[in-house]
């Protein structure tokens, strides 16, 4: 059986409710686009923007990657290598500097024993010309050959020094006066220029040019000059110092670093030899002391003089110096020294010896402590006139005064 439903009515609308809908359904379908336009624009904007940052993101790293291939550049550019380039010029002309000052001060040196040097002032000359021209390498080859040249003359020099056949054989030292002498050591024969003074008639002093401690520009006085102004009667030149005329003392000419105590009684250096360990001689009354270190020694103005030199070559009769790696103790020359045997004081020069060999005419002359002083150009013993030298001026000297 069929189930009937009831008949739906049919809606009946006004004219003015039709248009009314109407409207509404334009209203929103306007509104609609409305929005759906703008949307579109700023999503438009937004990507726009989007794709401006994106651009400006890759210039800024397309910036940053050119900056640091413009740094590494940097360091490939003719600048950055000439900043490198420069730096081993330095050092090159720091290097053949230092050689060639060391090359010129072993020519003075030379130029103390002979003054046949004119070959080897040309060939120093033609490394000056090296060195303005910065060819360092061949400056350096010639340094090497001058330097080769120079030991080669010194040896030659050294071979050729003879004792005069009027110099007597001698093995004891004098007990008063002045001596020359042949000096026979275990070795072979050597000449000795020696002054003998005994404590009892002799009064010793250490005197200077200078009455303070002095570092650069330094006085000096010629051995004669120290000798007269004393009243003396002998003298010998002093303790190791840096001679005007070497490049190397640029700073601190004619001065000595080493312990002095003068006849004025004033210390000289004393700062700095506190711990010292250089020997020294100190000169009393009645008395001669050597040590073995002058930090042994305070600051007594009791004694006459005391002077710091090295090194120590005899001590208690025993040789104290046998040589060492310093080729200028090497080499043979004039050598300097004060020694002692009981209470009587000798000064004196060794003639062409080395330091070591020093020590040994020493011991042959039976002395119970010996010291080594300046030698080379320094090199001045006076005895009524000069013995030997007279050399450089000199900023200290030992004297011998009558009691």
């Amino acid at each position: 059986m069929k189930r009937k439903f009831p008949k739906i009515q049919k809606l009946k609308f006004s004219k003015t409710a039709k248009l009314t809908v109407s409207f509404l359904f334009l209203a929103a379908f306007l509104t609609f686009r409305f929005y759906a336009f703008e949307s579109k624009n700023k999503l438009s904007r937004v990507n726009q923007e989007l794709s401006n940052l994106q651009k400006e993101k890759d210039e800024n790293i397309k910036k940053l990657e050119s900056f640091e291939k413009d740094l590494e550049n940097l360091k490939k550019e003719d600048q950055y290598k000439k900043n490198v380039a420069l730096q081993e010029e330095i050092a090159n002309i720091q290097k053949t500097y230092k050689g060639a000052v060391l090359i010129y001060e072993d020519l003075i040196k030379l130029k103390e024993k002979t003054d046949k040097t004119k070959q080897f002032d040309e060939l120093f000359t033609k490394i000056l010309v090296d060195l303005s021209s910065r060819d360092f390498l061949k400056a350096q080859e010639k340094i090497n050959n001058l330097s080769q040249n120079i030991k080669g003359e010194e040896a030659k020099l050294a071979a050729s020094f003879t004792i005069p056949q009027s110099v007597p054989e001698n093995d004891l030292a004098p007990e008063t006066g002045y001596s020359r002498q042949r000096v026979l050591t275990d070795a072979e024969t050597f000449m000795v220029s020696i002054v003998a003074g005994d404590l009892g008639t002799t009064k010793v002093v250490v005197d200077t040019a200078s009455d303070s401690d002095c570092f650069d520009n330094c006085p000096t006085l010629p051995l004669a000059t120290y000798v007269s102004r004393n009243g003396a009667f002998a003298g010998v030149n002093g303790s190791y110092f840096c001679p005007a005329e070497y490049p190397s003392c640029a700073g601190k000419t004619n001065s000595f670093d080493l312990l002095v105590m003068n006849k004025n009684k004033t210390y000289f250096n004393s700062g700095n030899n506190v711990y010292s360990g250089n020997p020294a001689v100190i000169f009393g009354g009645n008395y001669i002391r050597f040590v073995g270190t002058v930090s042994e020694w305070g600051r007594d103005t009791g004694p006459n003089g005391v002077l710091s030199n090295f090194p120590l070559l005899l001590s208690g009769e025993n040789i104290s110096f046998g040589g060492d790696e310093d080729p200028k103790k090497g080499s043979k020359g004039a050598r300097s020294f004060v020694a002692n045997k009981g209470n009587t004081i000798f000064i004196g020069v060794v003639h062409n010896a080395t330091v070591a060999e020093s020590a040994r005419v020493m011991k042959a002359l039976g002395m119970e402590n010996a010291l080594n002083l300046d030698n080379g150009g320094s090199t001045a013993l006076w005895y009524g006139g000069y013995k030997v030298g007279p050399g450089r001026n000199l900023p200290n000297a030992i004297i011998f005064i009558r009691k």
